[in-house]
């Protein structure tokens, strides 16, 4: 079942004026941004451009210094954090998955913390979404996965309990090109079919223009360019958002 704490109008995620520090260094410097109900976006950005602690921020895995942060209309300092964590979708930086569970327990984990009816069931439908049969790789440990079958996994488990919202942490990182083209495609189709509001975090700009119905290109903190994928391709805002397209043959 869906969450229906969510408002039907106005922004599911924002972030206003929000600065964040780590020993009195600025990574987030004064930055805003938000996400109607529905709407992919790509954070793009090098190493320690900020993109990462912005995602955090939603989930309170880490809270701002200053600025506001918001889902679903609510400050995320005024919602329970491990309540908020168990209604956000998230999948990690290499899947992130038990290894000592199988498939199925594995995807079915949030469900079951959350009380859900039928967990193993929804787990099932989940792993039907992404591609993977439960017959064939439920039972299924990670250990016995491919790089793609694991992240696939990792965005079920992310999807089983059915959230409006998911955050996606460079999921596609440590993928071979071919494997992360097939997977960039399925995540997309996905993402599309369910209406879920979704944070993507990369360092690819090719897959933030594939994926994502706006781009946010971070550079030391502040955002270069917040734009559409076709705006950023035709109007790069700055030399450093000309230089990435540049770079990935996008320009």
């Amino acid at each position: 079942m869906r969450d229906q704490a969510l408002p039907t109008d106005g922004p599911v995620l924002s972030a206003k004026d929000v600065v964040k520090r780590f020993d009195s260094v600025p990574v987030l410097n004064h930055v805003t941004l938000s996400a109607e109900r529905g709407d992919i976006i790509a954070l793009v950005g090098e190493s320690g451009s900020g993109k990462t602690t912005l995602l955090r921020l939603f989930n309170r895995m880490i809270t701002a210094d200053d600025g506001e942060v918001c889902v679903g209309g609510r400050n995320v300092h005024t919602l329970n954090p491990v309540q908020l964590r168990r209604s956000i979708g998230y999948v990690q930086q290499q899947g992130g998955l038990i290894p000592h569970w199988t498939v199925l327990r594995n995807v079915a984990l949030v469900p079951r913390l959350r009380r859900m009816a039928s967990p193993d069931e929804l787990a099932s439908m989940a792993l039907q979404l992404v591609g993977l049969s439960p017959d064939e790789f439920g039972s299924r440990r990670p250990g016995e996965l491919s790089g793609g079958q694991e992240q696939r996994v990792a965005l079920a488990r992310a999807l089983a309990a059915e959230p409006e919202i998911i955050l996606l942490d460079e999921p596609f990182r440590a993928l071979d090109a071919i494997t992360r083209a097939e997977l960039v495609e399925s995540v997309h189709a996905v993402l599309r079919e369910i209406g879920v509001t979704a944070l993507l975090v990369t360092h690819d700009i090719r897959t933030a223009l594939d994926i994502a119905d706006r781009v946010a290109v971070l550079r030391s903190g502040r955002f270069e360019q917040v734009a559409p994928a076709a705006e950023l391709r035709s109007s790069p805002a700055t030399p450093y958002v000309q230089q990435l397209l540049q770079r990935a043959g996008e320009a």
